[in-house]
């Protein structure tokens, strides 16, 4: 997991999130790096809008909280499926 909060560190300040970034930001807080780990992500990252994704979770987590209604119209219970399906999408990629 901590791989993962270091690319979102990285990406937040606006770094670029590589191997040497990431290996940085764990030594720094005290874990010890694994390349492997590193790698793995990195190959999942490839291609990936963060903002988006992000935008996407954050979709997802305001739809959660609302819950979802019996009376809602069919576009709101589409857009909430497009929700969910992008939050299994970063779950799957952030494991």
């Amino acid at each position: 997991m901590e791989y993962i909060y270091a690319a979102l560190l990285l990406h937040k300040l606006g770094q670029t999130v590589d191997e040497a970034g990431l290996k940085k930001v764990i030594v720094a807080a005290g874990a010890s790096f694994d390349e492997a780990k590193a790698k793995t992500l990195l190959a999942s990252l490839a291609g990936v809008d963060i903002n988006k994704e992000l935008e996407n979770a954050s979709v997802m987590a305001v739809a959660s909280s609302a819950g979802a209604s019996a009376s809602a119209p069919a576009e709101e219970k589409k857009e909430e499926v497009k929700a969910e399906a992008a939050a299994e999408g970063l779950s799957a990629l952030f494991g």
